[in-house]
């Protein structure tokens, strides 16, 4: 098997993370994520761009959103210095799944599929250490001890964007800039709907499958 060129889409909480962790580890593929490839390629050049700043390092420092055509430049380099990779985080916006289609071709792209519910539930009942940053939910993967990390000792917190308002919102953004993303490539030969509310190795399972059907 060739080292495949997978995208993985889906909205917050749905499992894009630990599902992506597994492909790199199978399949032998580079991991690529937006803030992972902003980090990698802070200090990259994009003076040519007649942006504000010269480098992403400059948007970052500053705390200011990095323009859509900067994020662009980042994934492209990322991709090509990838042997195989898994997209994940990118694209958020149909203009940028048309700049993804002009750097690469997919050998198959996941989407993972899970209710607005189940999703608020998750996302709302996440715990993450305040020391190590280990996830932990309250119903789904409980600490042996409540409220302490199993991992380091640290305390565990609800961090401030998982409250009820703040994760209706992020999937009312999701909902309005990255489901058309997914409409958009429904129908293509290399899309595979994935039932994430399907136990984590049920969902592996179907992942696997999809990648070994798409990839020679």
């Amino acid at each position: 098997m060739s080292a495949p060129r997978i995208l993985i889409i889906g909205p917050p909480g749905a499992g894009k993370g630990t599902q992506s962790a597994n492909i790199a580890e199978a399949y032998g593929v580079d991991h690529i994520t937006t803030g992972d490839a902003l980090r990698g390629n802070k200090d990259m050049d994009i003076s040519d761009m007649d942006t504000e700043y010269d480098t992403p390092r400059e948007y970052m420092e500053a705390g200011d959103l990095v323009p859509d055509e900067v994020v662009n430049a980042i994934v492209d380099e990322a991709l090509s210095q990838a042997d195989g990779f898994v997209l994940d985080g990118y694209p958020r916006n149909l203009d940028q799944a048309k700049e993804l289609e002009e750097m690469t071709d997919l050998d198959v792209i996941l989407s993972l599929d899970v209710s607005r519910e189940e999703l608020i539930d998750r996302l709302t009942g996440r715990r993450v250490c305040d020391d190590c940053g280990t996830n932990f939910h309250v119903e789904f993967d409980q600490p042996e001890e409540e409220g302490v990390c199993d991992e380091c000792g640290g305390d565990l917190i609800q961090r401030d964007d998982d409250n009820r308002e703040s994760v209706e919102n992020r999937l009312d953004v999701f909902e309005e800039n990255t489901k058309p993303v997914i409409d958009h490539y429904d129908g293509d030969d290399s899309f595979v709907a994935i039932d994430g509310e399907q136990t984590p190795d049920d969902v592996w399972a179907d992942i696997q499958d999809a990648i070994d059907a798409h990839v020679e």
